[in-house]
């Protein structure tokens, strides 16, 4: 199976990495001197289960790697834009295209059924970029559970021991080209679960990027180091709350509860993707992760007013950073 991977950084990576491992024929698109790493020696991944070293196609140029059985978009949400630009040289007329990202993604309501049907979001998907270069009838979601990073170009470290995907169809039927997807990853030694619910999975894996990332941002720790004041972990638990009463109001149902979350956060050392790219200079998915969830309370009358003020401090700090519009 061909299967490309577009945004190779670290979960993207890790991902090919698996998948080569696992059999599939894999290239990737990436820039910069990571790109010329993979090109020159390979892709190396250190993974708790031992290092996984993968000869992978690699280009900055869709048109030179062909067209896909399938394609993984692995980028942040702020670079959706220039994948739309970039992607059409990888669809063939069945490309199935899975979008392994945080947030709330473009189709959230591609195939959902009832008055919300095929509603866009315009915050997450300016101009409707992604429904027209990709489609919704392509679209798969994805939400990646990986912590790792780029350690340096062509070498990605993974954290986490249980690195999984779990894959679904935005209608919720049990396809072949899922399926096709989950086989090699599983092969590759990643955990691959495939559900009719996909968006209660992202919902619950948003939970956590909320509870953690703005006030991970604000105060530039990880978890381990906020949840250990009272005050901090109070919010967090303000925030969970008012984004599952969201998810509920949507006809979604969450795993776990925010003591869950909170005892996880305190054992972990780990800065969220979100603060990285603050510290790195990068731009910062608040629009995906953040305010797309503002979007729906609206959409669904639920009160958000820890989650309103936090995301407005985040905004503030990012402006104040250059990595995000004024």
């Amino acid at each position: 199976m061909r299967i490309c991977v577009f945004g190779a950084g670290a979960v993207g990576g890790h991902v090919a990495a698996r998948l080569a491992k696992g059999g599939a024929e894999v290239s990737v698109v990436a820039r910069g001197p990571h790109l010329v790493a993979m090109q020159r020696r390979g892709l190396l991944v250190h993974a708790p289960d031992g290092d996984i070293h993968a000869r992978v196609a690699a280009s900055d140029d869709a048109a030179a790697l062909g067209k896909q059985d399938a394609v993984l978009v692995c980028v942040k949400a702020p670079a959706l834009p220039s994948v739309a630009a970039a992607i059409a040289p990888l669809l063939g007329p069945d490309t199935a295209v899975g979008f392994v990202m945080n947030g709330i993604p473009w189709w959230y309501f591609a195939r959902h059924g009832g008055p919300l049907e095929g509603r866009r979001l315009p915050r997450v998907d300016p101009g409707d970029a992604m429904w027209n270069a990709v489609g919704p009838a392509r679209a798969i979601g994805a939400v990646a559970y990986s912590a790792c990073e780029v350690v340096e170009p062509g070498v990605v470290r993974v954290e986490n021991p249980n690195s999984r995907l779990v894959l679904g169809e935005p209608d919720g039927t049990m396809s072949d080209r899922i399926a096709a997807i989950a086989a090699p990853l599983r092969a590759g030694g990643m955990g691959a679960a495939v559900t009719d619910r996909i968006r209660d999975a992202i919902w619950t894996k948003l939970l956590a990027n909320l509870s953690s990332g703005p006030l991970a941002v604000l105060g530039q720790s990880p978890p381990g180091t906020l949840y250990a004041d009272p005050v901090l972990a109070e919010a967090a638990r303000a925030i969970f709350t008012e984004g599952a009463a969201v998810a509920a109001a949507l006809g979604c149902a969450t795993e776990g509860s925010a003591e869950q979350r909170i005892a996880q956060g305190r054992t972990s050392s780990h800065k969220p993707s979100i603060l990285q790219d603050l510290e790195l200079g990068r731009p910062m998915e608040i629009d995906g992760i953040f305010d797309s969830v503002l979007e729906l309370a609206r959409l669904a009358g639920v009160p958000t007013p820890t989650l309103d003020l936090l995301v407005a401090l985040v905004k503030v700090r990012a402006r104040g950073a250059g990595l995000y519009p004024g």
